[in-house]
């Protein structure tokens, strides 16, 4: 990658919620955001939960949004490469963006080093301790067996219920995702400190949070969260030298 450009960090979209409209408006705005960067852009991370509910069938995918996925698709097709983490509002996706748009896409945090600088990126969703309720689901959804009987499903059946549930979930835990609970409570940042005992970082990058964070883990390592495109229009660029966390004006 050519790090005399910028390398840009967004996530948490949520494309499709809470309704079509407002998605709409918001699946613009990124796609105006993505035009402006893909200028000095060398690479483009995107930390998952892109749809608010994704699921790839053998011959259907989701119907919508063809702006953003043709606009992936035109940044890719210029030489600029992008990575995708898949959150826990698509999990399910399998091979689709590889073969359509030409992205790679990650289903676990993986490490990657830029200008000497150390990275390790994720969603973080299941990370750290805590949550252990959340975490047995993840296994069950992540099951093959259980992404095979949900295949069967018919499409129309199987995308409604799950839009249902996805926005009962982010019901419950949209308020808790906006609140700062401390360093000591912030379950992120207690897997980052645990993370540098065995491996050293100097950025662990992360979305799911919803919430804007860039914190000082030691004198020479963060743990930034980049916040959403649903309130914040939040993102981070690292010029080379440092990360910056940032947010997109034109609204």
């Amino acid at each position: 990658m050519n790090t005399a450009k910028n390398i840009y960090f967004l996530s948490d979209f949520h494309l499709g919620a809470p309704d079509n409209a407002s998605s709409l408006i918001r699946e613009k705005k990124i796609i105006s955001f993505l035009d402006e960067i893909k200028k000095d852009a060398s690479a483009i991370f995107i930390l998952g939960d892109l749809f608010d509910f994704w699921f790839e069938y053998k011959y259907v995918v989701p119907k919508g949004y063809v702006r953003i996925l043709g606009k992936l698709a035109e940044i890719t097709d210029s030489g600029i490469p992008i990575k995708f983490f898949t959150g826990n509002h698509d999990m399910w996706m399998k091979d689709y963006f590889q073969n359509e748009m030409n992205i790679s896409v990650y289903h676990e945090p993986a490490s990657f080093e830029f200008n000497g600088k150390m990275f390790l990126i994720g969603h973080g969703d299941g990370l750290g301790p805590g949550d252990k309720g959340y975490k047995f689901l993840k296994k069950i959804f992540r099951n093959k067996m259980a992404q095979a009987l949900f295949g069967i499903i018919p499409p129309a059946i199987g995308i409604g219920l799950a839009n249902y549930f996805s926005k009962k979930s982010r019901a419950q835990t949209g308020i808790n995702n906006e609140i700062f609970t401390g360093d000591d409570n912030e379950w992120l940042v207690q897997y980052c400190k645990e993370r540098l005992k065995s491996s050293y970082f100097d950025y662990f990058i992360f979305g799911h949070r919803h919430l804007p964070l860039n914190i000082q883990l030691t004198e020479t390592s963060n743990y930034v969260n980049l916040g959403d495109w649903i309130q914040y229009n939040s993102y981070a660029v690292f010029d080379g030298n440092s990360l910056t966390l940032d947010y997109y004006k034109n609204q």
